[in-house]
Parts: structure tokens; sequence; C-alpha cells
């Protein structure tokens, strides 16, 4: 009698949790990246001056695409679509800087019409970037990754602060102090609690801030009441989209950003998973990311990457199910669809949004100092490559009119520090480690210095 085949093993990322414990499992995941979700459409609709029920509905827009591309990556769609991996998605800081000038420059329509053609972009490149990511190494996305979180940071001060420095209660003590008083409480979060709580001390920082915000007259609530409990925007709620050459090309540098940050992702889930990565599956969770473009641009929403912290809580928890994300997908799904939900983020104070969002910037900046310390720097040409890619990305930053006498069109894609500390990073790179010609007696090739290893993980 011959033994019948051994059926193989099920995958732990193919295995179903109880109901109970799925549900459970799938809101940690929710409110593990939920404050730095919702900070991407607080941060972009203030600084282009909208008033609070369209903030509002811009975080209901980012919550129901988060919500519907976290699916597609977990469940999938056959062989085109998704990663089915254990990951969450969501509104990526890279976008941040370039659709706040896009938009001083062209208004709402230019910035999603810039951010579909950018999704289209992505979606076509999935595959032919999953074959070449040694060209986007931790050098180059270190310095990126850096450098958002540096940029960002100026965001944070004008909520906290105020956005205008004549105005006679921009810096007014209160707010100072009550962001302060966030940072510190995140602080001693992190450092004296263990566990999920520890997981969640900016989003804790948020809440707490927004109570004590109460009593101080700093909130304003009044539209809640009037906000519907179930809908959402209407497509194109800001008008046609518009394509503008500038806004286009800087939000396509975007994209390959976006692409940078979640194959180190899928790279490091792979690994605590045990699943295989080929490069077409690879192309299928970026193909996913770039969907979240066109569907960001229709939907009034923004380009989505995957949350690294959502990574790190499934090497926290153990649990290697893509379906507990995924219920964290249908949540931020159905929280999308309630707008007074997204009223009472929008109406959150700027001074409680600033000092969490410090928070969460300053860690972005941290990371990518952390990712820069996996590059050799002796004996290589790496230093130049961060000293040059950081410091013509910080010209923007410490001086907002360096460009002022440059071009409308070439200033909005030069003019963002993500976006130029990208580019000359990716020139620098190849420069330095992939141009053979002229390569000074005793270099180090490329492979061996840290110029073309694979991204390292970014955390939000």
């Amino acid at each position: 009698m011959t033994d019948s085949p051994t059926k193989p093993a099920r995958s732990a990322v193919d295995e179903v949790p109880p109901p109970g414990r799925l549900l459970v499992l799938g809101m940690q995941h929710v409110l593990v990246m939920y404050a730095g979700c919702v900070a991407v459409p607080l941060i972009v609709g203030s600084a282009l001056g909208l008033d609070t029920r369209t903030i509002g509905l811009l975080v209901n827009a980012d919550l129901v695409v988060a919500g519907i591309i976290t699916l597609l990556q977990t469940l999938g769609v056959g062989k085109i679509l998704g990663v089915r991996l254990p990951v969450v998605t969501g509104a990526t800081f890279a976008a941040v800087t370039p659709m706040i000038l896009i938009g001083q420059n062209f208004g709402l329509p230019g910035v999603y019409g810039s951010m579909i053609a950018s999704g289209i972009f992505g979606v076509l490149i999935a595959v032919p970037f999953s074959s070449i990511i040694r060209f986007f190494p931790p050098v180059v996305t270190g310095s990126v990754i850096t450098i958002i979180g540096l940029s960002l940071i100026s965001a944070a001060a004008g909520l906290i602060a105020g956005q205008d420095p004549t105005a006679p209660d921009y810096g007014d003590l209160t707010g100072l102090a009550l962001a302060g008083g966030i940072v510190v409480l995140i602080v001693l979060i992190t450092r004296f609690v263990r566990g999920f709580v520890g997981q969640i001390a900016v989003l804790t920082g948020l809440l707490v801030g927004a109570l004590v915000a109460i009593p101080l007259g700093l909130t304003d609530f009044s539209g809640v009441a009037s906000a519907p409990w179930f809908g959402m925007a209407a497509p194109f709620l800001f008008g046609p989209p518009e394509f503008p050459v500038a806004g286009v090309v800087s939000m396509c540098v975007v994209m390959l950003v976006i692409f940078a940050e979640s194959t180190a992702d899928m790279l490091a889930v792979g690994e605590m998973t045990g699943e295989d990565l080929p490069p077409k599956r690879i192309a299928r969770g970026l193909a996913a990311d770039g969907l979240s473009g066109v569907l960001g641009g229709v939907l009034n929403s923004f380009p989505d990457t995957i949350f690294a912290q959502n990574v790190g809580l499934v090497q926290l928890t153990g649990v290697r199910s893509r379906y507990v994300p995924a219920v964290a997908g249908a949540a931020l799904l159905v929280l999308g669809l309630v707008p007074k939900f997204g009223e009472v983020v929008a109406s959150l104070p700027g001074p409680v949004v600033g000092g969490a969002g410090l928070v969460m910037f300053a860690t972005v900046t941290a990371v990518g100092i952390r990712t820069l310390h996996k590059v050799h720097f002796e004996g290589s040409d790496n230093l130049m490559i961060v000293a040059i890619s950081l410091g013509v990305g910080m010209l923007p930053v410490v001086a907002p009119s360096f460009y002022a006498q440059v071009p409308g069109n070439l200033q909005i894609v030069i003019g963002s520090s993500i976006t130029s500390c990208a580019i000359v990073a990716f020139a620098l790179n190849l420069l330095f480690h992939h141009v053979p010609w002229g390569r000074p007696h005793g270099t180090t090739p490329p492979g061996e210095d840290g110029g073309s290893a694979a991204p390292t993980q970014e955390v939000r």
C-alpha cells in the first residue's frame, strides 16, 4: 500500500483566527495607524486654507481609500493586484509638501489631476520597478525619508503656533503649552508603558490633548451636529481634474518614493512570515499603491503606502494572518462613510494635531537616520550623496522664498524638498555607483558599500 501524498501545510499568512480574536486584532491595527493616517488631510487642508467641513470630507475620503487599498493588498485580486500579506496602507507623508505646492499654484483640481496621472504612472511601472530595486538603496531611501520628516516639522510648527506670523495670537502660549504637554505625555507613555498601549502613544496623546483643549476654549465642534451620519463626498468634489506638467512630474517622483517605502515594508513582512516574494508578487503590491493614486484623485483623497508601524505590530504580536489587517481595512472603510466622524477629527485644534504631528514627523526623520546608519560610508562616495541630497532638499525648508525667481512650473518640482531630494539622491547614486567611467582606482564597486542594497524598512 502506497502512502498518500502529504498535503502541504497551510501558510500562517492564510490562517483565519476565530471571529472574536480576528475583530480585536483588526481594530488594534486601526488604532496603531490611525493618527498617522488622518494627519495628512489635516495638514494639507490647513495649509491650503480649507474650512473645517471640507477638511472633514478629506479625512473621510482618506479613510475610505485606505480601507479599499488595504483590502486589495491583503485579499488580492487574482494575479493582478495585491501582495496578499498582513499589511495596512494609509496616506503617505511623502505627498504632503508636493500636494501643498501644487494646490497653492494650481488649486485642488491640479492636485488631484496630478495624483491621477501619477497613479497611472505607478500602475504602468510596477512590474519594471520590482526588477530595479537596486537603484533605490538605503543611501537614497534614507536621505529621502530623512528629508520627509525634516520638511514636515515646519508644518507641525504652523499647526501649533499658527500660519500667520503677523497675527496677534501667533505663538500663543496656551497653544504652545498644550502642544508641549502632548509631546511630554507621548514620551512618558513610550517610556513607562509596554505592549499595545505603548504602541498607540501618539493616538493617546491626540485624544488627551483634545479633552484638555475643551475647557481651554480651543475647540469648536459646532459643525458636528449638522454633519450627516452616513455618506461620502461626490467624486471630483473640487471640479474636473487638471494636469499641470510640473504637478504631474512632482507627483510621479512621489510615487517612486512610495514604491521604495512599500517595497521595503513588503520585504520586511515577507521575512517575518517566511513568504517568498518574487518580483511579480512585489509588483502586484506596487500596482495597488499606484491604484491608490488614481482612486485618491477621483475620491478627493491621497496616495497610500504600506504603514510600517503596522509591520512592527505584526512582529510584536506574532500574528501573521493577512485576514487580520483585512478586518482593519474594512473598519477604515466603514469609518470613512461616517461624515460626523471626519468632522470631529477636522475640528481638533491646531496645537493638538501639531503636538502629535511633531512626534510623528521627528520619528520619520529618526528612521531616515537609522536607515542611513546601514550605509557604508568609509572608502565610498556615499557621504557626498547624502550631503548634497539633504542640502538641496533643505533649501526650500529653511528659505521658503529661495526659488521665488524660478519659473512657476519648475518651482513646483525643485521647490518641494521631498521631490528635489529624491531626484538628486537618485541621480547621484547612479553617477557614483552605476556609471563605470572614470571610477578612481581602488573605489569600492557597487553592491559592497551599501549603495546597491535593497531598501530598508521605514517606520511612521
